[in-house]
């Protein structure tokens, strides 16, 4: 499966920095959230693949659900896709956007990819085993090595959302002492944890599943974990909320730091 994933998240970076290179038109959802053609035809690739290779397992991909598709029933294990993670980033002409896929099962991501086409960054993750991965200007994979978190450095390596900071993130910030602050779009704040780059990610603004899952994968395959604020693991496939809709994730802190949530 990882290796399918792998497979597909390269095929729709290359149809991402096509877009990328030729421009294209912005368009707006209905909660007045970008979307453009990489967004659309990134999902098209990955979700034509997982369909194929996994027919038994639902998908539940970020432009499918604006549209209202949806599967009645996730089962025990459902793909979360984010075929552009990062969308402000790109139409700026920032280079940390990031294509996500994920397996969830049983409400825990077990498996994912996080590629960004735009540096060649590549990180995947399965239980036990976290890697960064080498990628060619062909998009080919030309190595690969283990990766695993830290334990914390001194100061802390905090890593900020470059699009949606909130004066709560500040205080967590500020209340951790010295820090320093390390600022990226999307799902690669994951990633920095899990390579060990940076030790806790905060997150006090509104994310979706399909946001966070790749990352959250292969963060804890690296051995860190993502917790809400009441200290208990962040879980997948919430549906009917009645705080909120579905798939939207609470509050969280994700952390390098294998014991326990800073």
């Amino acid at each position: 499966m990882l290796d399918i994933f792998e497979r597909l998240a390269l095929a729709a970076g290359r149809e991402v920095m096509r877009v990328f290179h030729a421009g294209c038109a912005v368009d707006r959802k209905s909660d007045s959230s970008p979307v453009t053609e990489a967004d659309r035809e990134s999902e098209k690739i990955i979700l034509a693949g997982l369909r194929a290779a996994f027919p038994e397992i639902p998908c539940v991909a970020e432009e499918e659900a604006a549209a209202g598709i949806m599967p009645s029933d996730l089962g025990d294990a459902f793909f979360l896709i984010d075929p552009l993670d990062g969308t402000k980033e790109f139409v700026n002409r920032r280079t940390d956007f990031t294509v996500n896929i994920a397996l969830v099962r049983h409400g825990v991501p077990e498996v994912g990819v996080v590629f960004a086409p735009c540096t060649g960054r590549f990180f995947g993750g399965r239980p036990g085993r976290a890697e960064s991965l080498d990628v060619d200007s062909d998009y080919r994979i030309t190595g690969r090595r283990p990766i695993t978190v830290r334990a914390g450095g001194t100061p802390l390596a905090v890593v900020a959302s470059r699009s949606h900071n909130t004066p709560e993130t500040d205080a967590f910030i500020r209340d951790l002492g010295a820090a320093e602050i390390v600022s990226v779009g999307s799902s690669l704040k994951f990633c920095l944890l899990a390579a060990a780059e940076a030790d806790v990610y905060p997150r006090f603004g509104r994310t979706m599943e399909w946001d966070t899952a790749a990352g959250d994968a292969v963060l804890r395959a690296a051995g860190g974990m993502t917790r809400t604020l009441d200290g208990e693991p962040l879980v997948y496939g919430k549906r009917k909320q009645a705080s909120d809709s579905d798939f939207a994730n609470p509050h969280f802190i994700a952390s390098g730091k294998s014991a326990s949530a800073v």
